[in-house]
């Protein structure tokens, strides 16, 4: 018997414009976000000894690598910041972009069986990276905080009103991963070669952003390229509003917020051009 298009429940159809996001389906799908965001966490601590104790561990292996490396041997400057408070505010907000971007930058070629067998809107696959991810952050700023408070109370550290941006801090990073990941996502779907350069380029991108030193520490006459780097004014704001040291700057924040406007609104754009016609490349 033939059936008309209105008489389905669904109808599928190709996007009229590639700014056409959905997001109103994307919002229907949201219990399939909650179980994609459940399978990224449960599957990488399954079998494991340690299970979610990896969350603290790894940070807490990282900031005595730092602090004995960066600290003590090549002496780099903290600005009289406790070096374990230092590093810790450095590595949990790069950790949680390095993560988001990693896993969002492979979403088309890790979820081809998929997207090529059921439909859903392809942009669930990488916002349930980026809240897995933010999962883990809360869980390892949880290792911050215990470290902070016993500073503060020892007075070796302050706050300042600018803590209150640690929202904003949080919304920009994911942002600017996201916008960033799906970016390179729908070139490696014809150019596979760029996930060979994902994780160098990741360690220079680190190396050149304020993790393990302070902007202070860099020779006058290269610090714009460390501040030209997005993610500088973050990690700094952070820092500030939490220690009382460091630099914070509205323009770099507005910098900031500007490159995550725009680097999201091409991967947008990018992402769904793609979309159209990535199995046909896969």
């Amino acid at each position: 018997m033939n059936q008309s298009a209105d008489s389905w429940s669904k109808v599928i159809q190709p996007k009229s414009s590639l700014l056409d996001l959905k997001l109103k389906e994307v919002w229907e799908y949201r219990d399939l976000i909650m179980i994609f965001v459940r399978r990224d966490i449960v599957a990488v601590y399954k079998q494991t000894v340690l299970g979610p104790l990896w969350f603290f561990l790894g940070p807490l292996f990282t900031v005595v690598t730092f602090t004995f490396v960066f600290r003590n041997i090549a002496n780099i400057s903290t600005e009289n910041i406790p070096a374990p408070i230092f590093y810790l505010a450095g590595t949990t907000l790069w950790n949680y972009f390095s993560a988001s971007f990693t896993g969002t930058s492979n979403i088309f070629v890790a979820n081809a069986s998929i997207f090529g067998k059921v439909y859903f809107p392809r942009l669930v696959a990488p916002i349930s990276q980026i809240i897995s991810n933010l999962l883990k952050f809360f869980i390892q700023l949880l290792m911050f905080f215990i470290f902070w408070v016993y500073y503060y109370l020892n007075g070796q550290i302050s706050i300042n009103i600018y803590a209150l941006l640690f929202p904003v801090l949080v919304i920009l990073m994911a942002l600017m991963s996201l916008g960033i990941g799906i970016i390179i996502s729908s070139m490696t779907t014809k150019y596979r070669d760029l996930q060979n350069f994902i994780g160098f380029g990741l360690t220079l991108l680190m190396y050149a952003t304020p993790v393990i030193y302070p902007i202070s520490a860099i020779p006058e006459a290269y610090q714009p390229f460390i501040q030209f780097n997005p993610l500088s004014p973050i990690i700094e704001t952070f820092r500030y509003g939490f220690t009382g040291a460091g630099t914070f700057s509205w323009g770099a924040l507005a910098y900031c917020s500007g490159f995550t406007a725009v680097v999201l609104l091409i991967g947008l754009i990018m992402f769904n051009q793609t979309e159209r016609t990535f199995m046909d490349t896969v």
